[in-house]
């Protein structure tokens, strides 16, 4: 079948493509930055990649009539308060264009919505349905609770506070009941509709075998990790406390926090399982659920992660307009340093900063950073990143956002997402020196030259070069120059470090 797959970077659809591909079907992604798309090498000519935006009708004439079915994976954590109508305009915008297709299904993930009274977010999702219910393609929609797998939103918060929080004071709203579900069976039942008649303008709630209240989750994600944690229900916190209460503790942002909040004011549990009558699969249980993530953590094996999503972010989709770095009416630091060890050595050191690793030096400097963005509402540190060694343009990391990870040409190029008085950049650059074997002013480096095999055509080594670390600011107003001259002396001795930490190890 040929398949439209809108939110192709999301959380979702990043995990359904390959598999979407395995089963043989001809996708044609559609993103809002192409960039930020990895596109397996054995599928590319099953992959076709369409770089258009729903607000934008006129790019989405780009998409092929001949689609036999789309996915509608697009939801929105926008910090605009006007999320809903955005959602709701991105939704006609989509349907008005497949009219002109010769798509027979569209399939739907939406999340639970069998409550009356329902959270900003939730409602905005249930509408979402209900616009594309109202075209003349047939329908399917998944409405789905909290799922579980590594990656995910809600796995990370409930992560964050077990593994940080023995003692934990909660909002009475830990009373309600969730019943989560494994990403995996999402997956499977994503795929298990596409094309089956019985499905057609059909709605289905999809859930994990466990009913629980959020209390009782978060005890027993702590015991399947081996912890031992108490919990105390309290009335006095507020939906707003609840959520500052979130924002400070786990990695997420104040705006998912809120929205996360908001919708645990509901139970969540689903009402029907007729699906499971269609598809009798043997789904994973919670505590298998949770194991299964942690193994693909350790196996540093995690395909996405929401924190690599730009939903929530201040940045345009399209990052290729931040890569230019300003030359004029900005602030900047230069560091170059020579080194006399491998090239690779010095890469990978750049590959691999932030997140458990930390900043190579002062790296309570960068924590405190951090917490300081946090206290004005920023994202802070705790966010970190998705794998401990591969970046790729989107990824997160802590508190930067990856514009350019140019392995080939040894380039990476990062922009600061925290609360600033300006934009702010900070970039890596290895300018290697080719130089011969035997060379005597490399002998101090002889034993961590790489093997025969990692040798160039000319047999000679990728060792000695110069390493150069740019820090720039381009402040808005004279705060924001203030904020620069103000904690330069600071800054320097930062980035002197690390740039001297990079280079020597």
């Amino acid at each position: 079948m040929k398949i439209l797959l809108t939110g192709a970077n999301g959380y979702i659809g990043t995990r359904l493509l390959p598999r979407l591909m395995e089963q043989g079907h001809e996708v044609y992604a559609l993103v809002r930055s192409r960039s930020r798309l990895e596109i397996p090498k054995a599928f590319h000519s099953q992959l076709h990649v369409i770089e258009a935006d729903l607000l934008n009708p006129a790019s989405l004439l780009q998409i092929p009539t001949n689609i036999d079915a789309a996915y509608y994976l697009v939801h929105s954590m926008s910090y605009s308060q006007k999320f809903s109508e955005l959602e709701a305009a991105s939704a006609t915008n989509f349907v008005h264009r497949l009219e002109h297709t010769q798509a027979k299904q569209i399939i739907y993930l939406s999340g639970l919505s069998n409550e009356s009274h329902l959270s900003r977010h939730l409602t905005s999702r249930k509408k979402v349905g209900e616009i594309l219910k109202m075209g003349k393609i047939p329908v399917t929609i998944l409405m789905a609770g909290i799922i579980i797998g590594s990656g995910s939103a809600s796995f990370e918060i409930i992560r964050d506070l077990v593994e940080k929080l023995p003692i934990m004071i909660a909002p009475e709203w830990l009373n309600h009941l969730t019943q989560p579900i494994a990403v995996r069976d999402v997956l499977t039942y994503l795929t298990s509709i596409l094309g089956n008649p019985a499905c057609l303008n059909q709605s289905f709630e999809i859930g994990g075998p466990d009913i629980m209240s959020y209390k009782e989750l978060l005890l027993k994600f702590a015991q399947t990790r081996g912890l031992k944690r108490k919990i105390f229900i309290v009335p006095v916190l507020t939906p707003r406390l609840s959520s500052y209460w979130l924002f400070f503790v786990t990695s997420t942002s104040f705006s998912l926090a809120r929205f996360l909040v908001e919708s645990l004011m509901n139970n969540v549990v689903c009402k029907e399982n007729r699906i499971t009558k269609l598809f009798p699969n043997q789904l994973l249980k919670f505590e298998e659920a949770v194991n299964l993530a942690f193994s693909r953590i350790e196996e540093d094996w995690v395909p996405s992660s929401w924190k690599d999503t730009l939903s929530g972010s201040i940045l345009n989709p399209d990052l290729s307009i931040y890569v230019q770095v300003p030359r004029f009416g900005i602030l900047s630091d230069t560091r170059t340093t020579t080194f006399s060890c491998p090239v690779e050595q010095v890469q990978k050191r750049i590959w691999s900063l932030g997140g458990d690793r930390g900043w190579l030096s002062m790296n309570w400097a960068w924590k405190l950073r951090g917490f300081l963005d946090k206290l004005v509402g920023g994202i802070g540190l705790r966010r970190g990143r998705t794998h401990p060694t591969r970046l790729k343009a989107g990824d997160a990391l802590d508190f930067w956002r990856v514009l350019l990870a140019d392995e080939k040409n040894r380039r990476l190029l990062l922009y600061a997402e925290m609360k600033l008085p300006g934009e702010a950049w900070l970039e890596f650059e290895i300018i290697p020196r080719e130089l011969h074997r035997n060379d005597s002013q490399n002998r101090e480096c002889d034993k961590a030259l790489p093997t025969p095999s990692n040798t160039d055509a000319s047999g000679r080594f990728g060792v000695g070069g110069d390493l150069k670390q740019t820090a720039t600011f381009r402040p808005n107003g004279v705060w924001g120059r203030f904020y620069w001259y103000s904690l330069y002396p600071f800054h320097a001795l930062i980035f002197r470090q690390l740039a001297k930490h990079i280079a020597q190890g």
